[in-house]
């Protein structure tokens, strides 16, 4: 019956989706908090510590730039093109994602608010500029040749979803950071860090497309973070209705109009099927009436 009734919900259209790790773990990306990301995270770095001091930049650089690999080689799942093809088909209206891999739009979607930033992007806390990703990896290869070669066979393919790879600090020492090439200023990954805040006009914009909802669809998020969880307790005030498909039990499972725990591609890729005809006619017997 959840199945149904959550296509029935998505047939009205004006959906706005809210995704999070659980979504990407069938592309090879573990989540912090469900069965592939139990004991996983490591000590996060924190907005203050990145700006502390060099050796807090050298450390989490050194892990990044070998998670980045792992990253760039992740390709979208039966979840991400699902949405996509649901935004393609007009039901989506908008898309909101806690992720930072980028893999929505690989998938084909347009238009994502990327919440907490794209690890596809370097931003220069100097004079601002931003850069593709791909150039400060090249920069960091020629300042560390075979270092990553000879790390990643040390430490395996170990990587959370915000690109930090497990490497221990004996492998982080001789790790050579670069700066920006245009002011030499301090280089960030443009993505949100713990302790920092989400820019103003970024939520402001999550908010808007949430009250403009017909259904808010959360993807493979607890909700345990204030961030995320925030458009769900708007939409429950203001009576839209919200949908979750998660493996494992999430904070909003008691306001929730319905609450699946269920693989994400599967269970995606089914309901697109049903909906392939007209509207969710294929999963209602008797289509909507």
């Amino acid at each position: 019956m959840g199945l149904e009734l959550l296509a029935e919900l998505i047939a009205e259209g004006s959906v706005v989706v809210l995704s999070g790790a659980g979504l990407s773990t069938e592309s090879g990306i573990p989540d912090y908090r469900g069965a592939t990301g139990r004991a996983r995270r490591s000590e996060p770095m924190t907005y203050q510590a990145f700006l502390g001091g060099v050796e807090a930049r050298r450390r989490y650089w050194a892990r990044s730039h070998l998670g980045w690999r792992a990253l760039t080689g992740a390709a979208p799942n039966d979840g991400h093109r699902a949405v996509a093809e649901l935004q393609r088909r007009g039901l989506v209206s908008g898309i909101i994602t806690q992720n930072v891999d980028g893999l929505h739009q690989a998938a084909g979607a347009r238009e994502v608010i990327e919440l907490h930033g794209g690890l596809d992007r370097v931003v220069c806390l100097g004079c601002g500029e931003r850069t593709p990703r791909v150039r400060l990896d090249a920069r960091l290869q020629a300042a560390n040749p075979g270092w990553a070669d000879l790390v990643g066979a040390a430490v395996g393919g170990r990587v959370n979803p915000d690109g930090d790879a497990r490497v221990g600090d004996e492998h982080v020492h001789d790790f050579r950071i670069v700066d920006c090439s245009s002011c030499g200023g301090v280089l960030k990954p443009d993505v949100i860090f713990f302790g920092e805040n989400v820019p103003r006009p970024r939520v402001d914009s999550c908010f808007a497309l949430t009250a403009a909802a017909g259904l808010l669809l959360v993807l493979g998020s607890s909700l345990t973070v204030r961030s995320g969880y925030r458009f769900v307790a708007r939409a429950t005030e203001l009576g839209i209705p919200v949908a979750i498909v998660n493996q494992g039990p999430t904070r909003a499972d008691t306001e929730a109009t319905i609450s699946l725990d269920a693989p994400l591609g599967a269970t995606l890729g089914t309901l697109l099927s049903g909906l392939g005809k007209s509207g969710a006619e294929r999963l209602i017997p008797g289509g909507k009436g």
